[in-house]
């Protein structure tokens, strides 16, 4: 998770990842940062996330973004 947290935090060092359970729906992350963050991702964690995954719901909080990576790593 501090990995994550890393990432998000040099994407956008103004939000609060922690705190904040709506980052897609209250526009914290926009489609801009949605798709560096998946680059990020894809490189940091080995994954590759599909077309599919990248909806609001995956990508909301931190929580939901750690289930996303774990979940494509099990895969």
């Amino acid at each position: 998770m501090d990995s994550l947290l890393k990432i998000l935090a040099e994407i956008r060092p103004d939000v609060d990842f922690e705190d904040n359970k709506e980052l897609v729906d209250s526009g914290e992350l926009d489609s801009f940062d949605i798709v560096t963050l998946v680059g990020e991702l894809c490189d940091a964690y080995e994954i590759e996330i599909g077309a599919d995954d990248i909806v609001p719901e995956n990508f909301n909080s931190v929580e939901a973004i750690m289930a996303l990576v774990t979940r494509l790593q099990e895969d």
